[in-house]
């Protein structure tokens, strides 16, 4: 059996960097497995990293204040998991939670916020803004 390397761009978002913004990043990415069930973030966690998602499936999942949890987004390989949480504020009232097992990237929140601070590239595609 081929053992075939994990290749971080599977996920749609990492395959859309420019040349340039690749090799900043490609050094910083770290492949995590993705247990099916596994919690990557709970309602009030500072986040210390975002997900770019391969072949993991993550649900959003807001939690009321019963407990019971609603699903409010899916993340494949079309995104990221986490950047909502610096973007709008430093918790969250959502879980985020596999659904289906598999890999993804793992980056430094502190990388993304830092690019989002140079209102670059990473922010218009993270977050559909046209280029003006």
């Amino acid at each position: 059996m081929v053992d075939i390397a994990p290749n971080p761009r599977q996920n749609q978002l990492l395959a859309a960097l420019s040349h340039e913004q690749w090799e900043r990043w490609r050094a910083q990415l770290q492949h995590v497995e993705m247990p099916l069930g596994h919690v990557l973030y709970e309602p009030a966690d500072t986040l210390t990293c975002v997900y770019f998602p391969t072949t993991a499936i993550v649900s959003l999942l807001y939690v009321m204040r019963n407990g019971e949890a609603a699903e409010i987004a899916v993340v494949g390989n079309q995104g990221v998991v986490g950047v909502l949480l610096f973007v709008g504020g430093g918790s969250t009232s959502s879980r985020a939670l596999v659904q289906s097992a598999g890999g993804a990237y793992r980056l430094s929140a502190e990388v993304m916020r830092h690019e989002f601070e140079r209102a670059g590239p990473v922010l218009h595609l993270l977050c559909a803004i046209p280029k003006p």
